[in-house]
């Protein structure tokens, strides 16, 4: 099953090279990655961009994020999702689904949703514990 990764990578990628943008996480790598008479800034996680451009590049990622997510919910449906990421974030090793409920928020999914299918896979499926 695709992640929201899988659907989002492509896109991000050429925005990240239409703008001018690059991950960089010492001065090494922000040196050699950064072009003369640019002003940078960083807009977090490492991503740095030149200053002009930072709004569009902060704007396309919400884009792509919410296309993509749109993208999952159709080919996968809500319980697939749930179940992927349940397994995903460990949540039956761990017994809890916190990691898993902060996940999926953006996708409009909630707890109680979760914790059902949390519970139905518990009761219906040889899970290790």
């Amino acid at each position: 099953m695709k992640t929201l990764n899988n659907y989002t990578q492509e896109a991000q990628t050429n925005l990240f090279d239409s703008l001018g943008a690059f991950f960089a996480f010492s001065k090494d790598q922000f040196t050699r990655s950064m072009k003369d008479g640019v002003d940078y800034c960083t807009v977090g996680n490492g991503l740095v961009v030149p200053k002009e451009n930072a709004k569009e590049l902060v704007d396309g990622l919400e884009s792509i994020s919410k296309k993509g997510i749109e993208m999952d919910l159709a080919e996968n449906g809500r319980k697939a999702i749930i179940r992927r990421e349940l397994f995903n974030y460990e949540c039956f090793y761990i017994n809890d689904i916190t990691d898993c409920v902060e996940a999926l928020a953006c996708y409009g999914i909630g707890s109680d949703e979760i914790r059902a299918e949390y519970s139905y896979i518990l009761a219906n499926e040889d899970v290790v514990l």
